[in-house]
């Protein structure tokens, strides 16, 4: 196991006595936020991705170690297994080339090769293989005719001693790799639309005669294409030059002289390439294709799920949430700066019922019983008619209330969910919606963590994805950003207190249980009361767990409680023991951060955990999420009509993706800002440039009512 260390600290070029720390940390239970927050002397101020890198490839070592000795064992059992193999298998440390080695001992179905060497041809197949004989093919295969062997002639005999010599070829791991290398350098992804195929809305047109270098083709066309094969729209294959590469494995394989044997040899290397490795090759890089396309489609989900995820509260309001709707009208809910259900109800704005004076009336009695001074209204099905409403509303008001859009995606599911159904028992789906709509607005992260990320719609062919890769690493999104932000032990939900390190669902529901029997926490200590909650999981969870106005100043910050007396030794020491809140005690500690080195060694605390100390300590209590663009809010509503080409808009990144990023400016559809028009400069990533939540000004470079769409463009 030691060599896994020294392999993953090259791989990654990390100090072996860092991975090898971070190994045992998590062999040890701990978890990644945790050991990432605190212990960063011990990992050399490890990030979670680092962390999480160690974690993975240790994995894939450990079950690259498993699969070895199968192999071993199975080349054993044959009789096969060399000094010279053994040593080659126990110095591979990549899945592929271990493969590659194992081929051609690996137990194989039935095949021509296989049939070949059981009419007793192998040692008439080597000998022609090895090009050490002179004599005519005849002259060789006439001592191996044989009737009951259906070895009627020379001719059948040869025939199948070149099956037996095409799957050698095939198996042999430089033949592989040089067709793998020819393929990559040149090969094409080809898609063309399929003979009988109707797609009816022609949404794979740009791929009816698609063609793309393998090393370029980007990948969300992989994603594309792979969908309209899957669809049965499209027919996709990878081309090469067959005459080149075959010319190249000729010079590799062929070494006589003789025209006889040259001719033969050469007829049996292209069925090798032609029936067996190319389709191989081709199947492997297809995959590989689709592998590195997924990873990229579901980076770009986790890149956009996390600044989704970290959007500013809109804190301290009472908000109406409104879900959109026609036939069955929009239902209203009111929610109190706790995220606490006030009232509910039904309005009929919109079409067919149309009832604008009873919409308004009940809209300004919830505003003005509750004290609603922000709206907030769903961006589904009849969202700009409802925001038209709200908008004319406003118009006859002397003090206007603010409104923003917000993103249903999701809610349906949370609405239908065991989560909802537990917080709301007495509610229908769409009320329980409409509360979770209000409820992003207040806490987005509190509420969108109750929803299967993939359901929040910031992806792209997220459907296409593996599907257990992608859960993943969305879920590890989801977790970093809870400990990112941290959580209030006092009013978080149980569905958010799970995803705390050391805190699983059982737990969680017993801190709950423990609040309302117990009122609220007054320390972190009081932690250790609630049953699940041992010394294994304090010292995981603590750190995350903030309490305002507690018996304990420090439980409002970061800082772990294992680090209390480091806190109080400095606070001390800067004589602000008692101040350290006021503006004397901040600029005190600004200046000890600037010389935090001689501070580490007078406490004899490791100068990174001591930098998080006085960080926390400068702003207790203070939301991360406070620094990032505050969402738009209105009070006037946008039409396509009023936009003109040239105009400049302001407007909020609502989803980025390879192409672009979608813009809601106030209209029904958001607008497109090509890749091409994010910068001056060239864009390789448009998270380069923006990320959702963003708040842009964007030019209207082109209208299309018809399909009301907009293209914008950043370059002002």
């Amino acid at each position: 196991m030691d060599y896994f260390i020294k392999i993953i600290s090259k791989e990654l070029s990390i100090k072996e006595q860092y991975v090898n720390r971070v190994v045992e940390l998590l062999n040890e239970d701990n978890t990644v936020p945790f050991i990432a927050r605190y212990r960063k002397e011990q990992t050399g101020n490890m990030d979670e991705i680092a962390i999480r890198d160690i974690q993975d490839r240790y994995e894939y070592l450990s079950q690259l170690k498993k699969r070895k000795e199968t192999v071993l064992n199975t080349i054993e059992e044959q009789g096969k297994l060399t000094t010279e193999l053994k040593s080659k298998i126990d110095n591979c440390w990549n899945l592929q080339e271990l493969e590659d080695i194992y081929l051609p001992y690996k137990p194989k179905r039935k095949t021509k090769g296989s049939m070949g060497i059981e009419k007793g041809l192998e040692p008439l197949a080597d000998l022609i293989f090895e090009q050490k004989t002179s004599k005519s093919l005849n002259e060789l295969a006439k001592n191996y005719i044989s009737p009951t062997n259906e070895l009627h002639n020379e001719s059948d005999v040869l025939l199948w001693c070149s099956y037996i010599i095409a799957e050698k070829i095939s198996q042999n791991s430089d033949i592989i790799n040089l067709v793998r290398d020819f393929v990559q350098k040149s090969g094409l992804i080809q898609s063309k639309i399929g003979k009988n195929s109707v797609d009816d809305g022609e949404i794979y047109k740009l791929y009816y005669s698609f063609e793309s270098q393998i090393s370029n083709i980007v990948p969300h066309r992989t994603l594309a294409i792979n969908r309209g094969e899957t669809e049965g729209i499209l027919s996709v294959s990878i081309v090469v030059n067959e005459d080149r590469v075959i010319e190249l494995i000729q010079s590799k394989i062929v070494k006589t002289r003789n025209s006889e044997h040259i001719t033969y040899l050469k007829n049996t290397l292209i069925d090798s390439f032609k029936r067996l490795i190319f389709p191989s090759v081709e199947r492997e890089f297809r995959n590989r294709l689709t592998e590195d396309a997924e990873s990229h489609a579901i980076s770009v989900f986790a890149t956009n799920l996390k600044n989704l995820l970290l959007q500013p509260p809109v804190a301290n309001r009472t908000i109406l949430g409104i879900d959109p709707g026609f036939r069955t009208g929009c239902k209203i809910a009111v929610i109190n700066p706790q995220g606490e259900f006030l009232d509910g109800g039904v309005i009929y704005p919109t079409e067919p019922q149309k009832d604008i004076l009873g919409s308004e009336k009940m809209v300004s009695n919830f505003t003005q019983k509750w004290g609603v001074n922000l709206i907030a209204i769903g961006n589904g099905t009849a969202s700009r008619e409802t925001e038209e409403f709200i908008a004319n509303w406003n118009e006859k008001r002397e003090i206007k209330i603010p409104y923003m859009i917000v993103s249903e995606a999701g809610a349906s599911v949370y609405s239908a969910s065991d989560i909802a159904r537990e917080e709301f028992p007495d509610f229908d789906a769409t009320m329980r919606g409409n509360i979770s709509i209000a409820r992003r607005v207040l806490d987005p992260l509190a509420e969108l963590i109750k929803i299967d990320p993939k359901s929040i719609g910031v992806g792209l062919y997220q459907h296409d994805v593996n599907q257990k890769k992608l859960e993943k690493k969305l879920g590890d999104v989801v977790v970093d950003c809870v400990h990112y932000v941290g959580v209030n032990l006092n009013t978080a939900s149980y569905s958010l207190l799970e995803y705390v390190s050391g805190i699983n669902k059982k737990s969680a529901k017993n801190l709950i249980e423990y609040r309302l029997k117990n009122g609220v926490f007054k320390s972190r200590d009081e932690l250790k009361k609630v049953k699940g909650v041992g010394d294994k999981a304090f010292e995981q969870a603590a750190g995350f767990l903030r309490i305002n106005n507690g018996k304990e100043a420090l439980d409002q910050t970061g800082i772990h409680p294992e680090s209390y007396d480091i806190a109080k030794k400095l606070l001390i020491t800067l004589n602000i023991n008692n101040d350290w809140n006021s503006e004397v005690g901040k600029k005190t500690l600004e200046n000890a951060l600037k010389k935090v080195s001689d501070y580490s060694e007078k406490l004899n605390v490791g100068v990174w955990t001591l930098q998080d100390i006085i960080n926390e300590l400068l702003k207790p209590g203070r939301d991360p999420r406070d620094s990032f663009d505050k969402p738009i809010l209105k009070k006037g509503i946008l039409k396509i009509e009023d936009v003109s080409e040239g105009m400049i808009l302001k407007g909020t990144v609502r989803n980025v993706v390879d192409f672009g990023a979608f813009i809601d400016v106030g209209l029904k559809n958001d607008g497109l800002v090509h890749i091409s028009e994010l910068s001056n400069k060239f864009v390789k990533n448009p998270h380069e440039i923006v990320e959702i939540g963003a708040v842009v000004d964007v030019k209207v470079i082109s209208i299309d009512l018809k399909k009301q769409r907009l293209s914008l463009s950043m370059k002002i």
